[in-house]
C-alpha cells in the first residue's frame, strides 16, 4: 500500500515542480499587492456571551442515568435502549 504513496521524482520533474510553485506564488503575491487598503479583522459584539440553559439536568456528578434521561425521545431516527443512544444516520 505504501508504494502508492511515494513516487521517485527525477531531477527534471523536481525542477518543473519548483517552476510551477514559484509561478503560483509570484502570481498570488502580484494579485495580493494590488489589494488596496488595510484588511481588518471583523469585530463581532454580542449582548450575551453565553447560551441560555434549556432546563436539562446538570450536576457535578455526571452519571449515565442523567445522560439517558436527557436524551431526546422524539427526534426522527433517534431511540434509546438500556445501553445505547441510537442516533439517526445520514439523515442530514
Amino acid at each position: 500500500m505504501t508504494s502508492f504513496l511515494w513516487k521517485k521524482v527525477s531531477e527534471k520533474e523536481k525542477e518543473d515542480i519548483r517552476k510551477q510553485a514559484k509561478g503560483i506564488m509570484d502570481d498570488f503575491s502580484g494579485k495580493l499587492s494590488k489589494v488596496k487598503g488595510e484588511m481588518k479583522e471583523p469585530l463581532i459584539e454580542r449582548d450575551e456571551g453565553e447560551r441560555k440553559e434549556s432546563g436539562e439536568e446538570c450536576c457535578d456528578d455526571f452519571s449515565r442515568e442523567i445522560m439517558f434521561r436527557n436524551a431526546p425521545n422524539t427526534l426522527k431516527g433517534t431511540s434509546k435502549n438500556e445501553d445505547f443512544i441510537i442516533g439517526e444516520r445520514k439523515g442530514w
